[in-house]
């Protein structure tokens, strides 16, 4: 009898580490006054050797078009620069616009952000539109 409630202590140990290990940790809770949400971070190439610029008008034109109607509650939008392997192991450098949006909390925003990547990546035809997103304590 011993060894069965000890194979039963053992099984329900092993049932109470197997619910902590699948259970989510909650993240920290904001500061006051600020709300959890989440933000997206896209990263929009403007040049590649064997393609043309992307220029300010043109990028402009598609931030009317096709990130303001999605995002019509704002963004902020950064020139930067970025580098990476490409073919053959070419190093390849290009500048780039960083667009930064606190993202709603309702609605299917996933979708848009979607939409607004496979946009800019047909209409400027570039292979990719990289894309970053995390939590945030955001206070308006």
């Amino acid at each position: 009898m011993r060894s069965l409630l000890q194979l039963a202590a053992g099984v329900m140990a092993a049932l109470s580490l197997a619910a902590c290990a699948t259970t989510k940790p909650e993240p920290p809770a904001c500061p006051d006054g600020q709300l959890r949400l989440r933000t997206a971070q896209l990263f929009f190439g403007r040049n590649i050797d064997e393609k043309p610029a992307v220029s300010e008008a043109d990028f402009g034109k598609f931030v009317d078009e096709e990130l303001t109607p999605r995002f019509p509650d704002g963004l902020t939008i950064l020139d930067g620069g970025g580098q990476w392997r490409g073919p053959e192991n070419k190093l390849i450098r290009e500048s780039s616009k960083i667009v930064l949006i606190v993202l709603p909390a309702k609605g299917d925003v996933n979708k848009r952000i979607e939409a607004a990547r496979n946009a800019y990546k047909t209409r400027f035809k570039q292979d990719t539109v990289l894309l970053i997103t995390q939590a945030a304590c955001v206070s308006f």
